[in-house]
């Protein structure tokens, strides 16, 4: 029977995941290339023989998507795959529309054939959009297993910027194995608060090599998923996070839909700083498409060191990339730091941007007056850190996860912004981790 061709677009992570455990040695399938989007400088490169095992010597070519009405002709393609995430329905349609006027088929693919099963309880922490939480909600899950005396390990949502064969199967438990592995700074943001206490991170490209390798020293397994993709390890509980500022995102993005529909608890956040009309519009919404869920109210307070030190200044607010960037805020918390503390002005940080920084602007007009913390690698840390220290200020402050000096030499006074996920009222996550798992 005649192989069906395939290509399947992607961003790094999913795309990856999908050809692992669904294609990689299946022999009905040749899969031709991938297509890259939405990370800068992925595409161009190829996924290795080492990964893509026995049927493809030579490796995969990934591409960028936009040739892709061009490879589907060129490269006679049966079926394109779609396998990346946080978008809009209707950009999804639109490219479903795209490759069925080149002549493939669509497909989207579901959690049956993509969901690994692990041998201890699994606790997945996913979203509706990126930004919504589900870092500090993932953080107040681990604090809440590790207090009950559970050995708690952490994978993470996949991030493979950089060598792919070294990055296989990542194990991090101290900051020098960040350095080992030259973490990018969206990595280093995910893996240095877990880290901080304790938690063993894993992360890579392999996700059952990684899973094999993780079980073997877990008690618990907490997935703290990426964007608002779905857990590549079928849960013994899923926690999605909403986000109200956003309110309707919920129904309306690609796969975050899903993840609430699917959701066993679903955590309403940031009620500190929301309308109340936005949160029953998400409140409605969740009712609507899953009632079966258990819904936890959670606000995420900032802290800062010195909040003296904002008032009457010109600040630089560096704020989370990917929040920024296709999880299509103006502003973070950087930004709520710097109104609620008092600060004079935010300094606009575009006019100075350079590099890859600039072009991040441009791909990405609607991003307000702050400095999303793009590090993807070396070169880009680097603009980075030029950025910064053009721009006209009396103290910059980074609302990233990680202090970014640790990386970069910013040459003004700083404040970090931290917050953490604090739930509003019963139940809490605790009452329903100790339900669920039979917890005293």
């Amino acid at each position: 029977m005649k192989k069906s061709r395939v290509l399947i677009m992607g961003a790094a992570g999913r795309d990856f995941h999908n050809f692992n455990v669904c294609f990689r040695n299946n022999p009905l399938y040749e899969v031709v290339a991938f297509t890259a989007t939405q990370i800068p400088n992925i595409e161009g490169r190829t996924y290795p023989p080492e990964l893509a095992g026995e049927l493809y010597p030579a490796g995969i070519p990934i591409y960028p998507e936009d040739e892709l009405d061009k490879l589907v002709r060129e490269l006679d393609i049966d079926q394109v795959v779609f396998a990346y995430s946080d978008v809009p329905h209707e950009y999804v349609m639109h490219k479903a529309s795209q490759v069925l006027a080149a002549g493939a088929d669509f497909r989207l693919m579901g959690t049956k054939e993509t969901m690994l099963k692990a041998k201890v309880p699994v606790v997945s922490v996913c979203a509706v959009r990126t930004g919504s939480g589900k870092s500090q909600t993932t953080r107040r899950v681990s604090d809440i297993l590790r207090q009950m005396g559970k050995k708690v390990v952490v994978v993470r949502h996949p991030m493979p910027y950089g060598n792919l064969v070294k990055q296989i199967c990542q194990r991090f438990a101290t900051y020098d194995d960040l350095d080992k592995y030259e973490c990018t700074i969206e990595e280093r943001e995910e893996y240095e608060p877990h880290l901080d206490r304790g938690t063993i991170v894993y992360a890579g490209v392999d996700y059952e090599r990684i899973l094999r390798q993780a079980e073997q020293e877990a008690e618990i397994l907490l997935w703290d998923g990426g964007n608002n993709d779905l857990p590549f390890y079928r849960p013994d509980l899923h926690i999605v996070v909403t986000d109200p500022h956003r309110a309707g995102h919920e129904l309306r993005y690609h796969p975050g839909e899903a993840n609430l529909r699917m959701a066993d608890v679903v955590v309403i956040n940031k009620i500190d700083t929301s309308q109340p009309d936005k949160m029953e519009i998400v409140r409605h919404n969740i009712l609507a498409v899953n009632p079966r869920a258990t819904v936890v109210d959670a606000a995420s307070p900032i802290f800062v060191d010195d909040p003296q030190a904002i008032r009457g200044r010109k600040v630089l607010v560096v704020e989370d990339g990917p929040t920024l960037t296709h999880g299509e805020m103006s502003y973070g918390a950087g930004v709520v730091a710097a109104r609620r503390f008092g600060a004079a002005e935010i300094a606009d940080p575009r006019p100075y941007a350079v590099g890859s920084i600039a072009e991040t602007y441009r791909k990405y007009p609607n991003t307000g007056p702050v400095l999303p913390a793009m590090g993807y690698g070396a070169k880009q840390i680097q603009e980075l850190e030029q950025t910064i220290n053009a721009t006209p200020c009396d103290l910059v402050i980074v609302a990233t996860p990680i202090d970014l000096r640790r990386v970069i030499q910013i040459n003004r006074p700083m404040q970090r912004v931290r917050y953490e996920l604090q739930e509003i009222g019963r139940p809490t996550l605790q009452d329903v981790l100790s339900a669920r798992f039979n917890f005293d």
